[in-house]
């Protein structure tokens, strides 16, 4: 089975990943489009250099990669929609399981500003969301679901693609993982201190006036997809 798992950043999906990485059934791949994006974009993102080292900075090879066959018989790619520009082809996913998670505008503008200061719509990617998922549709779950009760959701998921639950999904040990993109260092070290889901969240946090019209575009594209969410 090939999993594809779209979503934003600082929206769950590094700790979905090592949900899926600690099946002994599962290979994980992290965000292997990342070195393609900024040399096609130019976006200037902290590690730039070390990113464009460590993976083919082309979209064709990428494909090839994750086309070809896998270690084991489950391939889970984390992927980010806002490195899928409008002009780059989709199609080479329409034979995975395509998954999409989502998170409150609020609480990812949070999450991304504690790491950069400057934030657009292209950074935080929902700009992106509805259109890959009018693409490539299936599940989607909310990371505030999963974080507040672990287990029914991830069997709920793990039932709706028709893989069988296990329960190394729950937790992982702590530290870096082999799996881990270049970037890990500068985006990873909460989750590198976690071993497992860090339960439910409090109330949404506070957004300043500088990313007020960030949240305002945002919000329409995340009710509408929570709208349509896995539920248990």
């Amino acid at each position: 089975m090939r999993i594809a798992m779209w979503s934003g950043p600082r929206n769950l999906s590094t700790a979905m990943m090592y949900a899926f990485g600690n099946r002994p059934d599962c290979v994980a791949w992290d965000e292997p489009f990342y070195a393609a994006y900024l040399a096609e974009s130019g976006a200037d993102h902290p590690m730039r250099a070390a990113v464009l080292a460590s993976q083919p900075p082309d979209y064709g090879a990428v494909v090839e990669r994750v086309l070809a066959r896998p270690a084991r018989p489950v391939q889970y790619l984390k992927l980010m929609t806002h490195h899928m520009g409008p002009d780059t082809p989709l199609d080479w996913a329409e034979g995975f399981v395509n998954v999409h998670l989502i998170r409150h505008p609020a609480r990812v503008i949070a999450s991304y500003g504690r790491k950069r200061r400057s934030i657009t719509m292209a950074d935080i990617g929902f700009a992106d969301v509805d259109r890959v998922y009018n693409a490539l549709p299936g599940p989607i779950i909310d990371s505030a679901d999963i974080r507040a009760d672990p287990e029914p959701m991830l069997r709920a998921l793990c039932g709706a693609i028709d893989l069988p639950f296990d329960k190394a999904m729950l937790s992982w040990p702590a530290g870096p993982k082999p799996f881990d993109g270049a970037w890990a260092p500068h985006w990873y070290d909460a989750v590198h201190r976690s071993i497992g889901f860090a339960g439910a969240e409090g109330a949404l946090p506070d957004v300043d006036d500088a990313h007020r019209a960030l949240l305002d575009e945002a919000l329409p594209i995340y009710c509408a997809m929570w709208e349509r969410r896995l539920r248990v």
